[in-house]
C-alpha cells in the first residue's frame, strides 16, 4: 500500500496517540506500549488508505419512483 506516512509523521502521530491515551495505556510495560501506540498508527493508516480507495471508487445511483412500505 502506498501512502503510508513518513518515519517523522508516524512518530508524531505516534506521540499524539500516546497523549491521547496515555493515562488508558500507564499500566502496561513501556515496551508493550511502545508495541500498542505502533499498532494504533498502522491500522490508522490501513483505515485510511481502505476509505480513500472507497472515496475514489464510490459511485451513487439515485432510484426515482421508489415507493416504500410499512410492513
Amino acid at each position: 500500500m502506498k501512502s503510508q506516512f513518513d518515519p517523522k509523521s508516524r512518530k508524531e502521530l505516534r506521540h499524539k496517540m500516546l497523549a491521547v491515551f496515555g493515562e488508558k495505556i500507564e499500566m502496561l510495560s513501556a515496551e508493550l506500549q511502545h508495541i500498542l501506540l505502533d499498532d494504533l498508527v498502522t491500522a490508522f493508516e490501513n483505515r485510511l488508505n481502505v476509505l480513500n480507495r472507497a472515496q475514489s471508487t464510490l459511485e451513487f445511483e439515485v432510484a426515482e419512483g421508489v415507493e416504500c412500505e410499512t410492513v
